[in-house]
């Protein structure tokens, strides 16, 4: 029966951890912009949304589906990640000359 009880339980702990990972990864938000491809480079794609230009980077583990190339319309799905914080000192309130 001890036996039994263990090997429930690790089965719950699994269960747990599983949905704690999945429910932190749909925190993540996700955008997309859709236009034509202007440029690349084996680190960016460069697209036209508009009149404005958006640069998005790449990496190996970017998926591409199709043939990708300058012209073709896109639609690239993307997320905003910070990569460094620095937090700045607070100022400091100015004394008030009045209080002599």
């Amino acid at each position: 029966m001890n036996k039994m009880n263990k090997h429930w339980l690790a089965l719950i702990c699994g269960a747990a951890l599983f949905a704690a990972t999945s429910l932190n990864a749909a925190d993540k938000k996700s955008y997309q912009v859709t236009g034509p491809v202007l440029e690349m480079t084996p680190t960016t794609i460069t697209v036209q949304k508009g009149n404005d230009r958006w640069e998005l980077a790449r990496d190996s583990r970017t998926k591409i589906t199709g043939d990708l190339k300058v012209g073709s319309k896109v639609t690239i799905y993307y997320t905003m990640v910070a990569v460094e914080v620095e937090v700045k000192p607070a100022k400091q309130p100015k004394a008030d000359k009045d209080t002599k």
